[in-house]
Protein backbone atom coordinates (compact mmCIF):
# COMPACT_ATOMS: atom_id res chain seq x y z
CA UNK A 1 0.00 0.00 0.00
CA UNK A 2 2.56 2.01 0.87
CA UNK A 3 4.42 1.89 -2.23
CA UNK A 4 0.83 2.34 -4.21
CA UNK A 5 0.61 5.85 -2.32
CA UNK A 6 4.50 6.41 -2.80
CA UNK A 7 4.08 6.10 -6.65
CA UNK A 8 1.26 7.80 -6.91
CA UNK A 9 2.71 10.78 -5.14
CA UNK A 10 5.61 10.66 -7.68
CA UNK A 11 2.94 10.61 -10.84
CA UNK A 12 1.64 13.69 -9.17
CA UNK A 13 4.55 15.71 -9.17
CA UNK A 14 5.71 14.80 -12.62
CA UNK A 15 2.68 15.82 -13.99
CA UNK A 16 2.95 18.94 -12.35
CA UNK A 17 6.59 19.72 -13.13
CA UNK A 18 5.50 18.54 -16.12
CA UNK A 19 3.43 21.46 -16.22
CA UNK A 20 5.61 23.82 -14.98
CA UNK A 21 8.03 22.88 -18.26
CA UNK A 22 5.01 23.85 -20.07
CA UNK A 23 4.67 27.22 -19.15
CA UNK A 24 8.28 27.88 -18.88
CA UNK A 25 8.87 26.71 -22.38
CA UNK A 26 5.74 29.53 -23.61
CA UNK A 27 6.66 32.00 -21.27
CA UNK A 28 8.96 34.94 -23.29
CA UNK A 29 12.11 35.48 -21.37
CA UNK A 30 13.12 38.31 -23.17
CA UNK A 31 10.25 40.36 -22.28
CA UNK A 32 9.42 42.21 -19.75
CA UNK A 33 5.67 43.93 -18.51
CA UNK A 34 6.14 46.46 -15.87
CA UNK A 35 2.46 46.75 -13.85
CA UNK A 36 2.60 50.61 -12.42
CA UNK A 37 -0.84 51.28 -10.10
CA UNK A 38 -0.77 54.99 -9.48
CA UNK A 39 -2.99 54.93 -6.28
CA UNK A 40 -6.22 57.14 -6.11
CA UNK A 41 -5.46 58.34 -10.23
CA UNK A 42 -9.06 58.68 -11.24
CA UNK A 43 -9.83 58.49 -15.22
CA UNK A 44 -11.20 61.93 -15.19
CA UNK A 45 -7.62 63.21 -14.97
CA UNK A 46 -6.84 61.90 -18.56
CA UNK A 47 -9.23 64.53 -19.86
CA UNK A 48 -8.77 67.19 -18.02
CA UNK A 49 -7.04 70.35 -19.54
CA UNK A 50 -5.75 71.29 -15.76
CA UNK A 51 -4.01 68.20 -15.11
CA UNK A 52 0.09 68.68 -16.68
CA UNK A 53 0.36 65.02 -17.58
CA UNK A 54 2.22 64.67 -20.56
CA UNK A 55 4.04 61.88 -20.48
CA UNK A 56 0.67 59.44 -19.31
CA UNK A 57 -1.67 61.58 -22.12
CA UNK A 58 0.99 61.04 -24.69
CA UNK A 59 1.60 57.10 -23.69
CA UNK A 60 -2.39 56.98 -23.83
CA UNK A 61 -2.60 58.28 -27.26
CA UNK A 62 0.15 55.94 -28.73
CA UNK A 63 -0.86 53.29 -27.23
CA UNK A 64 -4.52 51.62 -25.45
CA UNK A 65 -6.50 53.52 -23.14
CA UNK A 66 -9.44 52.44 -21.46
CA UNK A 67 -12.49 54.52 -21.20
CA UNK A 68 -12.41 54.34 -17.30
CA UNK A 69 -11.49 51.21 -15.25
CA UNK A 70 -14.14 49.37 -13.12
CA UNK A 71 -12.57 48.39 -9.89
CA UNK A 72 -13.38 45.77 -7.07
CA UNK A 73 -15.52 46.68 -4.33
CA UNK A 74 -15.28 48.39 -2.38
CA UNK A 75 -12.79 50.97 -3.70
CA UNK A 76 -9.94 50.78 -1.36
CA UNK A 77 -6.58 50.01 -1.81
CA UNK A 78 -5.76 46.60 -0.59
CA UNK A 79 -8.27 44.64 -1.91
CA UNK A 80 -7.88 46.16 -5.97
CA UNK A 81 -4.18 45.67 -5.67
CA UNK A 82 -4.63 42.26 -5.75
CA UNK A 83 -7.67 41.94 -8.00
CA UNK A 84 -5.08 43.85 -10.53
CA UNK A 85 -2.84 40.87 -9.83
CA UNK A 86 -5.27 38.12 -9.58
CA UNK A 87 -7.82 39.04 -12.41
CA UNK A 88 -10.19 37.71 -9.82
CA UNK A 89 -13.04 39.22 -6.98
CA UNK A 90 -12.40 39.88 -3.44
CA UNK A 91 -15.13 36.42 -2.76
CA UNK A 92 -12.76 34.42 -4.77
CA UNK A 93 -9.18 35.82 -3.51
CA UNK A 94 -9.77 36.91 -0.07
CA UNK A 95 -8.71 40.14 0.31
CA UNK A 96 -12.43 42.16 1.07
CA UNK A 97 -11.57 45.14 2.43
CA UNK A 98 -8.83 46.95 4.42
CA UNK A 99 -9.18 45.27 7.36
CA UNK A 100 -12.27 43.68 8.61
CA UNK A 101 -13.97 43.17 12.25
CA UNK A 102 -13.45 39.58 13.72
CA UNK A 103 -16.96 38.56 15.10
CA UNK A 104 -15.71 36.26 18.33
CA UNK A 105 -13.09 39.83 19.46
CA UNK A 106 -15.48 42.24 17.73
CA UNK A 107 -12.22 43.99 17.00
CA UNK A 108 -10.62 45.42 13.57
CA UNK A 109 -8.03 43.18 12.23
CA UNK A 110 -6.00 44.91 9.53
CA UNK A 111 -4.71 43.88 6.50
CA UNK A 112 -3.36 47.22 5.34
CA UNK A 113 -0.60 47.41 5.54
CA UNK A 114 0.70 43.84 6.17
CA UNK A 115 1.31 44.18 9.93
CA UNK A 116 -0.03 40.57 10.46
CA UNK A 117 -0.73 38.71 7.75
CA UNK A 118 1.87 36.51 5.40
CA UNK A 119 0.26 36.64 1.43
CA UNK A 120 -0.12 32.88 1.52
CA UNK A 121 -2.51 33.61 4.78
CA UNK A 122 -4.42 35.70 2.80
CA UNK A 123 -4.55 35.06 -0.64
CA UNK A 124 -6.89 32.00 -1.96
CA UNK A 125 -5.73 31.74 -5.64
CA UNK A 126 -2.70 32.57 -7.89
CA UNK A 127 -1.50 35.89 -8.74
CA UNK A 128 0.19 36.77 -12.00
CA UNK A 129 3.73 36.97 -10.18
CA UNK A 130 2.99 33.67 -8.92
CA UNK A 131 2.54 31.91 -12.16
CA UNK A 132 5.42 34.10 -14.09
CA UNK A 133 7.81 32.95 -10.93
CA UNK A 134 6.86 29.30 -11.68
CA UNK A 135 7.39 29.07 -15.47
CA UNK A 136 10.99 30.42 -14.45
CA UNK A 137 10.32 34.29 -15.22
CA UNK A 138 11.92 37.42 -13.19
CA UNK A 139 9.81 38.73 -10.60
CA UNK A 140 9.94 41.74 -8.75
CA UNK A 141 7.70 44.00 -6.51
CA UNK A 142 8.15 47.49 -5.07
CA UNK A 143 6.01 47.74 -2.00
CA UNK A 144 3.01 46.15 -3.71
CA UNK A 145 0.12 45.07 -1.42
CA UNK A 146 -0.46 41.78 0.15
CA UNK A 147 2.81 40.30 -0.81
CA UNK A 148 4.32 39.92 2.51
CA UNK A 149 7.14 36.99 2.74
CA UNK A 150 5.65 36.02 -0.73
CA UNK A 151 8.49 33.46 -2.33
CA UNK A 152 7.43 34.18 -5.87
CA UNK A 153 8.73 37.75 -6.04
CA UNK A 154 12.83 37.25 -7.20
CA UNK A 155 13.23 40.84 -5.73
CA UNK A 156 10.95 42.40 -3.24
CA UNK A 157 9.98 45.00 -0.89
CA UNK A 158 7.06 45.39 0.54
CA UNK A 159 4.32 47.98 1.47
CA UNK A 160 4.65 48.14 5.19
CA UNK A 161 5.54 50.73 7.41
CA UNK A 162 8.45 50.96 10.01
CA UNK A 163 12.03 50.58 10.30
CA UNK A 164 12.24 46.86 10.43
CA UNK A 165 9.45 46.24 7.76
CA UNK A 166 12.43 46.35 4.36
CA UNK A 167 15.07 44.61 6.65
CA UNK A 168 13.12 41.62 8.18
CA UNK A 169 10.58 41.70 5.07
CA UNK A 170 12.52 42.86 1.69
CA UNK A 171 15.19 40.82 -0.37
CA UNK A 172 18.19 41.57 1.72
CA UNK A 173 20.93 41.46 -1.07
CA UNK A 174 19.10 43.53 -3.33
CA UNK A 175 19.11 46.27 -0.12
CA UNK A 176 22.72 45.99 0.46
CA UNK A 177 23.00 46.59 -3.00
CA UNK A 178 20.71 49.68 -3.02
CA UNK A 179 22.65 50.95 0.35
CA UNK A 180 25.93 50.31 -1.58
CA UNK A 181 24.36 52.50 -4.90
CA UNK A 182 23.69 55.56 -2.49
CA UNK A 183 19.77 55.07 -2.43
CA UNK A 184 18.47 55.75 0.76
CA UNK A 185 16.21 52.95 1.63
CA UNK A 186 17.07 52.53 5.52
CA UNK A 187 15.37 55.67 5.75
CA UNK A 188 12.00 54.24 4.20
CA UNK A 189 10.89 53.19 7.77
CA UNK A 190 11.28 57.01 8.42
CA UNK A 191 9.18 58.34 5.40
CA UNK A 192 6.12 56.62 5.85
CA UNK A 193 5.40 58.15 8.92
CA UNK A 194 6.18 61.76 7.42
CA UNK A 195 3.27 63.72 6.34
CA UNK A 196 4.79 64.11 2.92
CA UNK A 197 6.85 61.22 2.82
CA UNK A 198 4.85 60.30 -0.28
CA UNK A 199 7.09 62.80 -2.06
CA UNK A 200 10.16 60.63 -0.86
CA UNK A 201 8.80 57.61 -1.19
CA UNK A 202 7.85 57.64 -5.09
CA UNK A 203 10.97 58.95 -5.79
CA UNK A 204 12.71 56.24 -4.32
CA UNK A 205 11.13 53.54 -5.64
CA UNK A 206 11.53 55.33 -9.03
CA UNK A 207 14.96 54.41 -8.56
CA UNK A 208 15.09 51.32 -7.20
CA UNK A 209 13.61 50.34 -10.48
CA UNK A 210 15.98 51.39 -12.48
CA UNK A 211 18.27 49.56 -10.65
CA UNK A 212 16.68 46.18 -11.12
CA UNK A 213 16.48 47.29 -14.94
CA UNK A 214 20.01 47.97 -15.11
CA UNK A 215 21.46 45.07 -12.33
CA UNK A 216 18.83 42.15 -12.35
CA UNK A 217 16.30 42.58 -15.11
CA UNK A 218 12.86 41.80 -14.35
CA UNK A 219 10.27 39.66 -16.65
CA UNK A 220 7.53 41.38 -14.55
CA UNK A 221 8.12 44.33 -11.97
CA UNK A 222 4.76 45.40 -10.12
CA UNK A 223 5.18 48.94 -8.50
CA UNK A 224 3.13 50.98 -6.24
CA UNK A 225 3.22 54.61 -6.05
CA UNK A 226 1.08 56.48 -3.60
CA UNK A 227 1.80 59.75 -3.60
CA UNK A 228 -1.51 61.23 -5.60
CA UNK A 229 -3.77 59.01 -2.79
CA UNK A 230 -2.10 60.89 -0.20
CA UNK A 231 -2.70 64.20 -1.27
CA UNK A 232 -6.30 63.74 -2.73
CA UNK A 233 -7.15 62.53 0.93
CA UNK A 234 -6.02 65.62 2.39
CA UNK A 235 -7.08 68.14 -0.01
CA UNK A 236 -9.72 66.03 -2.26
CA UNK A 237 -9.64 65.58 -5.89
CA UNK A 238 -9.20 68.30 -8.83
CA UNK A 239 -7.67 70.61 -5.71
CA UNK A 240 -4.67 72.75 -6.71
CA UNK A 241 -2.79 70.69 -4.51
CA UNK A 242 -4.48 67.43 -6.42
CA UNK A 243 -3.07 68.78 -10.19
CA UNK A 244 0.25 69.30 -8.47
CA UNK A 245 0.41 65.53 -7.27
CA UNK A 246 -0.80 64.25 -11.05
CA UNK A 247 1.91 66.08 -12.22
CA UNK A 248 4.32 64.99 -9.91
CA UNK A 249 3.41 61.44 -10.50
CA UNK A 250 3.69 62.03 -14.41
CA UNK A 251 7.44 62.81 -13.69
CA UNK A 252 7.97 59.78 -12.07
CA UNK A 253 6.40 57.14 -14.60
CA UNK A 254 8.17 59.07 -17.31
CA UNK A 255 11.53 58.33 -14.95
CA UNK A 256 10.50 54.81 -15.25
CA UNK A 257 10.27 55.00 -18.64
CA UNK A 258 13.40 56.21 -19.35
CA UNK A 259 14.66 53.82 -16.93
CA UNK A 260 13.76 50.83 -19.23
CA UNK A 261 16.33 51.58 -21.53
CA UNK A 262 18.65 50.28 -19.62
CA UNK A 263 17.58 46.57 -19.21
CA UNK A 264 18.08 43.97 -22.08
CA UNK A 265 14.27 43.87 -22.57
CA UNK A 266 14.39 47.47 -23.03
CA UNK A 267 13.18 47.06 -26.68
CA UNK A 268 10.23 43.97 -25.66
CA UNK A 269 8.95 45.96 -22.49
CA UNK A 270 5.24 46.82 -22.25
CA UNK A 271 4.14 49.65 -19.37
CA UNK A 272 0.74 49.11 -17.70
CA UNK A 273 -0.38 52.13 -16.26
CA UNK A 274 -3.16 51.18 -13.60
CA UNK A 275 -5.31 52.55 -10.83
CA UNK A 276 -6.68 51.39 -7.25
CA UNK A 277 -9.76 53.60 -7.98
CA UNK A 278 -11.07 57.21 -8.65
CA UNK A 279 -11.74 59.95 -5.57
CA UNK A 280 -14.46 61.63 -4.56
CA UNK A 281 -14.66 65.23 -2.38
CA UNK A 282 -16.23 64.87 0.83
CA UNK A 283 -17.64 67.55 3.61
CA UNK A 284 -19.58 65.13 5.78
CA UNK A 285 -19.41 62.04 7.51
CA UNK A 286 -21.76 59.53 8.04
CA UNK A 287 -21.57 57.81 11.75
CA UNK A 288 -23.60 54.40 11.48
CA UNK A 289 -22.36 53.39 14.88
CA UNK A 290 -24.58 56.50 16.17
CA UNK A 291 -27.52 55.37 14.99
CA UNK A 292 -26.81 51.59 16.10
CA UNK A 293 -25.62 52.98 19.73
CA UNK A 294 -29.45 55.07 19.51
CA UNK A 295 -31.10 52.32 19.27
CA UNK A 296 -29.59 49.68 22.01
CA UNK A 297 -27.32 47.82 19.76
CA UNK A 298 -24.11 48.81 20.44
CA UNK A 299 -22.70 49.76 24.11
CA UNK A 300 -19.53 49.88 25.86
CA UNK A 301 -19.97 46.50 27.10
CA UNK A 302 -21.53 44.61 24.27
CA UNK A 303 -21.88 45.15 19.77
CA UNK A 304 -24.91 42.87 19.00
CA UNK A 305 -24.13 45.45 15.28
CA UNK A 306 -20.99 47.30 14.18
CA UNK A 307 -19.88 48.98 11.76
CA UNK A 308 -16.83 49.20 10.24
CA UNK A 309 -15.79 51.90 7.72
CA UNK A 310 -14.32 51.59 4.21
CA UNK A 311 -14.53 55.29 3.43
CA UNK A 312 -16.96 55.61 0.54
CA UNK A 313 -18.10 52.49 2.37
CA UNK A 314 -18.81 50.64 5.53
CA UNK A 315 -19.02 46.74 6.69
CA UNK A 316 -22.25 46.26 8.53
CA UNK A 317 -21.66 43.45 11.16
CA UNK A 318 -24.22 41.54 13.18
CA UNK A 319 -23.10 39.54 15.95
CA UNK A 320 -26.11 38.90 17.55
CA UNK A 321 -27.00 36.02 15.57
CA UNK A 322 -30.17 34.64 17.23
CA UNK A 323 -31.75 37.96 15.88
CA UNK A 324 -29.50 38.32 12.58
CA UNK A 325 -32.46 38.12 10.24
CA UNK A 326 -35.16 40.39 12.21
CA UNK A 327 -32.11 43.01 12.82
CA UNK A 328 -30.75 43.19 9.27
CA UNK A 329 -34.16 43.44 8.00
CA UNK A 330 -35.16 46.71 10.19
CA UNK A 331 -31.48 48.21 9.93
CA UNK A 332 -31.71 48.05 5.97
CA UNK A 333 -34.84 50.24 6.68
CA UNK A 334 -33.53 52.90 9.21
CA UNK A 335 -29.69 52.65 7.33
CA UNK A 336 -31.34 53.29 3.49
CA UNK A 337 -32.91 56.59 5.51
CA UNK A 338 -29.54 58.18 6.26
CA UNK A 339 -28.49 61.66 4.98
CA UNK A 340 -26.10 60.94 2.38
CA UNK A 341 -26.62 56.32 1.93
CA UNK A 342 -26.76 56.09 -2.01
CA UNK A 343 -27.47 52.35 -1.25
CA UNK A 344 -27.90 49.51 1.51
CA UNK A 345 -26.35 46.48 -0.02
CA UNK A 346 -27.96 42.62 1.00
CA UNK A 347 -26.12 38.95 0.43
CA UNK A 348 -28.22 39.69 -3.38
CA UNK A 349 -27.19 42.64 -4.04
CA UNK A 350 -23.27 42.54 -2.91
CA UNK A 351 -22.56 39.50 -3.65
CA UNK A 352 -22.91 40.96 -7.35
CA UNK A 353 -20.64 43.36 -6.30
CA UNK A 354 -17.94 40.27 -5.84
CA UNK A 355 -18.00 40.34 -2.01
CA UNK A 356 -18.74 36.90 -0.20
CA UNK A 357 -21.54 36.63 2.34
CA UNK A 358 -20.82 35.39 5.89
CA UNK A 359 -21.25 32.04 5.23
CA UNK A 360 -18.60 31.64 2.57
CA UNK A 361 -16.53 33.85 4.56
CA UNK A 362 -16.73 34.60 8.09
CA UNK A 363 -14.58 37.76 8.03
CA UNK A 364 -17.64 39.31 5.62
CA UNK A 365 -20.10 41.44 6.94
CA UNK A 366 -24.01 40.81 6.60
CA UNK A 367 -24.67 44.06 4.74
CA UNK A 368 -22.38 46.79 3.03
CA UNK A 369 -23.45 50.51 2.85
CA UNK A 370 -22.38 52.86 0.11
CA UNK A 371 -22.19 56.76 0.23
CA UNK A 372 -23.37 59.36 -2.13
CA UNK A 373 -20.37 61.43 -3.23
CA UNK A 374 -19.45 64.32 -0.13
CA UNK A 375 -20.11 61.57 2.46
CA UNK A 376 -17.56 59.43 4.23
CA UNK A 377 -18.03 56.94 6.93
CA UNK A 378 -16.42 56.70 9.69
CA UNK A 379 -16.26 54.54 12.80
CA UNK A 380 -17.38 57.15 15.46
CA UNK A 381 -20.18 56.69 17.95
CA UNK A 382 -19.45 59.84 19.84
CA UNK A 383 -22.46 62.30 19.83
CA UNK A 384 -25.55 62.48 18.95
CA UNK A 385 -25.57 63.04 15.12
CA UNK A 386 -25.54 60.18 12.47
CA UNK A 387 -24.51 62.72 10.06
CA UNK A 388 -22.19 65.59 10.55
CA UNK A 389 -19.95 68.15 8.94
CA UNK A 390 -16.17 67.52 8.46
CA UNK A 391 -13.95 70.19 10.22
CA UNK A 392 -11.77 70.14 7.13
CA UNK A 393 -12.31 69.21 4.03
CA UNK A 394 -10.85 66.29 2.31
CA UNK A 395 -11.14 62.83 -0.22
CA UNK A 396 -11.77 59.62 -0.78
CA UNK A 397 -12.86 56.27 -1.76
CA UNK A 398 -14.40 53.19 -1.02
CA UNK A 399 -17.65 53.71 -3.09
CA UNK A 400 -19.73 51.80 -5.30
CA UNK A 401 -17.21 51.22 -8.20
CA UNK A 402 -19.27 52.16 -11.14
CA UNK A 403 -20.06 55.65 -9.90
CA UNK A 404 -17.94 58.13 -12.92
CA UNK A 405 -16.06 59.49 -10.35
CA UNK A 406 -14.60 56.14 -8.88
CA UNK A 407 -13.57 55.13 -11.91
CA UNK A 408 -9.94 54.43 -11.97
CA UNK A 409 -7.53 54.86 -15.01
CA UNK A 410 -5.66 52.18 -17.42
CA UNK A 411 -3.04 53.20 -19.98
CA UNK A 412 -1.06 50.10 -21.81
CA UNK A 413 1.84 51.03 -23.95
CA UNK A 414 4.89 50.04 -25.68
CA UNK A 415 5.72 46.37 -27.09
CA UNK A 416 3.02 44.17 -27.99
CA UNK A 417 0.33 46.71 -27.91
CA UNK A 418 -1.68 48.80 -30.90
CA UNK A 419 -1.02 52.09 -31.21
CA UNK A 420 -4.31 54.38 -30.69
CA UNK A 421 -6.29 51.58 -29.31
CA UNK A 422 -9.56 52.97 -27.83
CA UNK A 423 -10.67 50.10 -24.84
CA UNK A 424 -14.45 51.17 -23.52
CA UNK A 425 -14.76 51.07 -19.71
CA UNK A 426 -12.84 47.74 -18.70
CA UNK A 427 -12.91 45.64 -15.37
CA UNK A 428 -9.82 45.80 -13.18
CA UNK A 429 -10.51 41.72 -13.65
CA UNK A 430 -8.71 42.10 -16.87
CA UNK A 431 -5.62 43.26 -16.11
CA UNK A 432 -3.77 40.21 -15.01
CA UNK A 433 -4.86 38.45 -17.73
CA UNK A 434 -3.60 40.95 -19.81
CA UNK A 435 -0.28 40.60 -18.40
CA UNK A 436 -0.16 37.04 -18.45
CA UNK A 437 -0.71 36.43 -22.37
CA UNK A 438 2.06 39.49 -22.94
CA UNK A 439 4.13 37.09 -20.51
CA UNK A 440 3.34 33.83 -22.03
CA UNK A 441 2.02 32.46 -19.51
CA UNK A 442 -1.42 30.78 -18.03
CA UNK A 443 -3.65 32.10 -15.43
CA UNK A 444 -6.49 29.64 -15.42
CA UNK A 445 -8.05 30.97 -12.04
CA UNK A 446 -8.46 34.24 -13.13
CA UNK A 447 -12.42 35.63 -14.03
CA UNK A 448 -11.58 38.54 -16.25
CA UNK A 449 -10.43 37.97 -19.60
CA UNK A 450 -6.97 39.61 -21.75
CA UNK A 451 -8.00 42.39 -23.60
CA UNK A 452 -7.27 41.00 -27.03
CA UNK A 453 -8.30 44.41 -28.88
CA UNK A 454 -5.39 46.50 -27.90
CA UNK A 455 -2.55 43.34 -28.42
CA UNK A 456 -0.55 42.86 -31.37
CA UNK A 457 -0.92 39.06 -32.43
CA UNK A 458 2.46 36.88 -31.38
Amino acid sequence: MRVKIVSSILVCLFLFNMGLVADAADAHDDRCVILVSVDGLANFYLDDPLADMPFLKNAAKNGARADGLVCSFPTVTWPNHTTLVTGTTPAKHGVISNNYLDRKSATSVAFIPDPLFDKDQILKVPTVYDVAHNAGLVTAGIIWPATRNTRTLDWTVPDMFGKEAWPKYGTKVWLDELRKAGLPVDLHGDWTREKGGGVKRDWLYSRMARHLFQNHPPNLLMIHLVEVDHIEHQYGPRSPEAYWSVSYIDDRLRDIAEAIKLSPHGDKTTLVIASDHGFYPITKDIRPNVLLKKAGLLSKEKKQVYCLAQGGASMVYILDVANRAETIKKLKKQFAAVEGVQAVLDADEYTKLGQPTPAEDSRAPDLWLAAKTGYSFSNSDGGEDVVAPRKTKGGTHGYLPDDPDMLGSLVISGYGIKPGTKLPKTLSLDVAPTIAKLLGVKLPTAQGKALTKALVED
